[in-house]
């Protein structure tokens, strides 16, 4: 069997690996813990490389579940439908260990086979061969796997054309006082007719779906600074937006006009997919 000490050793990297394939840091826990059930049922004889041994094991928890949310057709784990404690404990793996909020996002659109695939390449640089065993699939049939991963996380990532432009950094300031909850560095960045406008049901009952004025949309923002500061910026059909995502589970997408240098416009939507 592989000694506790290997295991321990490994368990940030494993625990790194299950976070990004299931999205869930008490599922990759779980899916840790499970590895090692089976890890202490081996003879030793059998793991000459403990490391492989074990992310490969790991691999087949983690495609199981990621397979039965697929026979379930479960939507992805958007926030809204989430315990708040287990955003909140998402939320602090993911800025503790810096992992990409944006790509949370896009590997929750995958299919189990292509989350797999582009994960343990090109995030753990794990061979194809490897990866093709774990799917039972050719090496050929991997990599096409986690190209197309590759592909659809590429095609929602912000580029340099797209975001250097005068009104990205109007609508990157805005945030930034958003979620510092700055009132009057917001109402500097609204125009003074600025309209902002909300699906119902992100916002507690009772809350106006459409406010304008720059005052009071500065004023309502603040109420919603903690969501703002768990947003990243995405490029969906050629246009910069921002999602809102604590934890990396999307809840919300943010459209944002700006006009003459100053925000005109705020809509705030319901995602349906961001990896088209």
């Amino acid at each position: 069997m592989v000694s506790i000490s290997e295991f321990e050793d490994l368990r940030p990297r494993l625990t790194a690996v299950a976070f990004r394939m299931l999205g869930s840091i008490h599922d990759a826990e779980d899916a840790v813990q499970s590895t090692w059930i089976k890890a202490s049922h081996v003879d030793h004889a059998e793991v000459r490389n403990p490391a492989a041994w074990l992310t490969t094991a790991l691999t087949r928890v983690c495609l199981d579940q990621l397979r039965a949310r697929s026979r379930r057709r479960e939507d992805p784990l958007f926030d809204g439908a989430l315990p708040a404690e287990a955003v909140a404990a998402d939320e602090h793996y993911l800025q503790r260990e810096d992992v990409s909020r944006a790509l949370m996002v896009i590997l929750d659109q995958l299919t189990p086979a292509q989350r797999v695939a582009y994960v343990l390449h090109d995030l753990f640089d794990v061979p194809f061969r490897d990866i093709a065993t774990v799917l039972g699939s050719s090496v050929d049939g991997a990599k096409k796997h986690a190209s197309r991963g590759r592909g659809r996380i590429a095609s929602a990532r912000p580029d340099d054309e797209l975001s250097a432009g005068g009104a990205s950094v109007v609508v990157d300031a805005f945030l930034a006082a958003a979620g510092g909850g700055d009132i009057d560095a917001m109402v500097r960045l609204l125009a003074d007719d600025c309209i902002r406008v909300v699906d119902r049901s992100l916002v507690p009952p009772g809350t106006a779906t459409v406010v304008s004025g720059a005052r009071a949309v500065a004023e309502e923002t603040r109420l919603f600074a903690d969501r703002i500061r768990a947003h990243t910026p995405m490029r969906l059909g050629g246009r910069m937006v921002h999602v809102i995502a604590p934890g990396g589970h999307l809840l919300a997408v943010v459209e944002v006009a700006v006009v003459g240098g100053r925000v005109s416009r705020i809509r705030i939507r319901r995602p349906a997919s961001v990896a088209s």
